[in-house]
């Protein structure tokens, strides 16, 4: 708006003062407001009342003030000329007004119904000069360039600065357009030096004009660098430039805030919760597109979300602990009884240290099983993780943080999978660790299956201690001779031998039918399984310590009955017999060779332990016309092959008594001894005792007894040594149809084991000399044998083993023993 056109607008020398808030008007601007407080609506109502209403628009010095004063605004503001008013509502109104020119309040006549006062016209003065024809030119020149770099402006803004000429209107024009403070603005419209107030707006305009260049060339290297990303990540790399570009440290974002709380909440030991804020700080003051940035923040997730202080309340009543280790397993009563045990201590006394179990036993016993049975009972969590063919020992520590990649070990992430510090925790399958030159997952073991230092366990990644003394552990393996001696020192052993068949019986009877039947749809009577077909699956179509091949076979079983049913072939089916068996699983798998394998001289009958239970082992013997070579077949180990010798060794010193010729057997006579089953490797001194037995039959021509198996290790005196494994071989005995065992004297202490069922079904003999063996086992007695004798003293198998030799433990052996 020109001066000509302000001259058209008669500014009366009193008028009605409408406050405005948050803007301020400048004369030849445009601007609609809305008016809803109480004066100012008395205000509009008035003034639209008259023709061509003026009134003053004083700017607030605080917006907050609802009822300003005079002293409540700016003396300097703008007489305005009301173009349009629109009601919207009752009590407010839109108002559309037109700057006309700067004004000065002189006097106040009244402040109701509204405020009314005298003021004063301020025209600019009309002057030209070279400085102001060159403010006017670079106010026009950086103008339309801020014009180019703001996109939100229509493309005539730049023509209508062109078009401006007068200084005080142009300058006005555009301060009303930039994005100031209101305090700027009101500086602006109170400088009325025309030289002076184009000097103030240039400088606004070029700090204006400085930001939309930074803001442009944020945008030029954000649309660089983020290509097709999604807009969320652009706004981010915007935020993160502008910050560069003003030198700003970035503010710690609303989830790190919330990581100071959760280290609090979290009770974290005193030197876990320093490490956690001495990481936060750092993290504060890094970028977050930085790797560090990552690094720092995952390893403080993982301290504040460890159960640094959770634990679970323990069932501590006896009875109901019993019930449901009952309820889950059938027999086991020595992991049981241990149990029961500790949670007894429990009530006695609360902060007792869990204990370190290790279950040993053959595959299918239900060793992990019980694991999680044993957390159920004493009512808490359970974790398992499988140590078979870890070679790492960062897999147990975890790895440094200086690695990509790197995270805690297991054992952390368990107890974090947990959510507790006291979970039962199964290292299943211990005994299958590597340890070679990659690495010993073993040695790292040891800290934490120590009562004595697991309870600050220092993980490589959280380099702060843990206390895992409340944990109770229980590892699982196959055989002990796989678990380095440092490590098994501090695992408390629990053997775990073979069900019996009775067992199996039981077992499948109370879980495994009833479970195979659910999985297949037979529920309500569709399917009935006898006792005797289930004793028929047992011996007939699987021969294991465990009882997981038995619950194969009830399932293909259940499979077979369940296509018949399906089909509507039967609406019902009951498998009583063996018949009835065969009918689904083919013919039987397993038959007894005893009385077949041992009908003739040289073949004798041994017991073995493997690593999946017992086994039943023939010896086989046999003479050729030859020069005395022996030849041993059927992959012997060292220790087995001194067996044969030794037990020779015995016979040709006590030939005469037994009736050789040694002269004849010697040295006009080939012995070979073969063990069947030659691609299974044997080893351990448990079979010398057949050894012995299977030569003398063999050379005396007197055959050993069909229903007989032996187990002993032989000495050159003819003492018979105690071995290991007795019940895990007098279990196989009985599942091979043997109704005669004859085992050490000195192992006749371990019957205790042997449940009381088999002890009944089988004649256990035990024997201090070779004769006692001969004359137990042979069918007939040859002469020349000692008379059996009490012991009145003390004789060489009564004397303590050298060290290295077997005396009580299971046979050292890869297959069989």
């Amino acid at each position: 708006m020109s001066n000509s056109d302000a001259d058209d607008v008669e500014v009366p020398s009193t008028i009605p003062i409408l406050p405005l808030r948050n803007s301020v008007l400048f004369p030849g601007s445009i601007i609609p407001i809305d008016v809803g407080r109480r004066k100012s609506v008395r205000l509009v109502e008035d003034a639209i009342s008259k023709e061509r209403p003026v009134i003053g628009i004083l700017t607030q010095k605080d917006a907050r003030t609802e009822d300003p004063g005079f002293e409540d605004m700016y003396h300097i503001g703008c007489a305005a000329r009301i173009l349009k008013v629109i009601k919207l509502a009752k009590d407010n109104f839109s108002v559309i007004l037109q700057g006309v020119s700067r004004i000065e309040v002189t006097n106040i006549e009244g402040a109701e119904p509204f405020i009314a006062a005298e003021v004063t016209t301020i025209s600019d003065e009309e002057t030209s000069d070279v400085e102001l024809d060159a403010l006017v030119m670079n106010l026009k020149d950086i103008a339309k360039r801020v014009v180019k770099l703001m996109p939100e402006l229509p493309k005539e803004a730049g023509a209508l600065v062109e078009s401006v000429t007068e200084p005080g209107h142009l300058a006005d024009l555009i301060t009303s357009n930039l994005e100031l403070e209101v305090s700027e603005k009101q500086e602006i419209l109170e400088t009325f030096a025309l030289k002076s107030r184009m000097r103030l707006v240039l400088t606004f305009l070029s700090r204006q004009l400085e930001v939309l260049k930074v803001r442009e060339r944020i945008n030029t290297q954000v649309q660089e660098e983020m290509g097709r990303n999604q807009r969320e990540y652009v706004l981010r790399q915007q935020l993160k430039a502008i910050r560069d570009e003003l030198g700003e440290l970035e503010e710690g974002a609303t989830d790190l805030d919330e990581f100071r709380e959760k280290i609090a909440e979290s009770n974290m030991p005193e030197e876990a919760e320093k490490a956690a804020k001495k990481q936060l700080d750092r993290l504060k003051q890094m970028q977050s597109s930085s790797a560090e940035y990552t690094v720092t923040r995952t390893y403080l997730e993982w301290l504040v979300e460890l159960p640094w202080n959770v634990s679970t309340e323990d069932h501590i009543e006896l009875d109901e602990v019993r019930r449901v280790l009952d309820q889950d397993h059938y027999d086991l009563d020595k992991v049981k009884k241990r149990i029961v045990e500790y949670m007894a201590v429990r009530k006695l006394k609360s902060d007792k240290k869990g204990p370190i179990l290790c279950l040993a036993g053959p595959p299918g016993v239900g060793k992990t099983s019980l694991g999680r049975s044993v957390a159920r009972a004493i009512g808490r969590k359970f974790v398992r993780i499988s140590l078979g063919g870890v070679r790492d020992e960062a897999e147990v520590r975890g790895h440094r943080r200086t690695y990509v990649g790197s995270m805690p070990g297991r054992v952390i992430q368990g107890i974090k999978k947990a959510g507790t510090n006291n979970p039962v925790f199964v290292l299943d399958e211990i005994d299958k660790l590597g340890h070679d030159f990659r690495g010993d997952p073993g040695s790292a073991l040891l800290e934490v299956l120590d009562p004595e230092q697991n309870s600050s366990f220092s993980d490589h990644y959280l380099e702060v201690p843990f206390d895992l003394s409340k944990v109770m552990f229980i590892a699982t393996a196959n055989q002990l001779t796989g678990i380095p001696w440092a490590l098994r020192d501090r695992l408390e052993i629990i053997d775990l031998a073979g069900y019996t068949r009775q067992d199996k019986q039981q077992i499948a009877r109370r879980y495994l039918v009833p479970k195979q039947l659910a999985d297949h749809g037979l529920t309500d009577g569709l399917c009935e399984i006898s006792d005797e077909a289930v004793f028929s699956v047992i011996d007939s179509y699987t021969r294991e310590a465990g009882v997981r091949n038995l619950e194969r076979e009830l399932g293909s079983l259940t499979r077979g009955v369940a296509v018949k049913v399906a089909e509507g072939v039967k609406d019902k089916e009951t498998i009583s017999t063996a018949e009835d068996v065969a009918t689904y699983l083919g013919a039987p798998k397993f038959v007894s060779e005893v009385a077949e394998r041992t009908a003739e001289p040289g073949v004798a009958t041994g017991l073995a332990w493997t690593a999946v239970g017992g086994e039943i082992l023939f010896i086989e013997a046999t003479t050729m016309p030859g020069k005395g070579k022996l030849t041993l077949t059927g992959q012997l180990g060292e220790v087995m092959k001194e067996s044969v010798m030794a037990a020779l060794s015995f016979i040709r010193s006590r030939a005469p008594k037994l009736g050789l010729d040694a002269g004849n057997f010697v040295e006009k006579m080939d012995l070979h001894v073969h063990v069947p089953a030659g691609a299974v490797p044997k080893d351990g001194p448990s079979a010398g005792v057949t050894m012995y037995t299977a030569l003398v039959s063999l050379l005396l021509g007197i055959p050993v007894r069909p229903d007989v198996a032996m187990t002993g290790e032989i000495s050159l005196r003819g003492n018979v040594m105690p071995v290991g494994g007795v019940k895990e071989k007098l279990l196989a005995a009985h599942r091979a149809g043997i109704k005669r065992v004859i085992i050490p004297q000195r192992n006749m202490k371990d019957l205790i084991d042997v449940p009381k069922d088999i002890q009944d079904e089988m004649e256990i003999f035990g024997a201090k000399r070779m004769d006692e063996v001969l004359r137990l086992a042979l069918t007939e007695v040859p002469d020349g044998l000692e008379e059996p004798v009490e012991d009145d003293g003390v004789d060489a198998s009564n004397s303590p083993a050298p060290a290295g030799k077997d005396t009580g433990g299971k046979d050292d052996s890869s297959s069989k023993a």
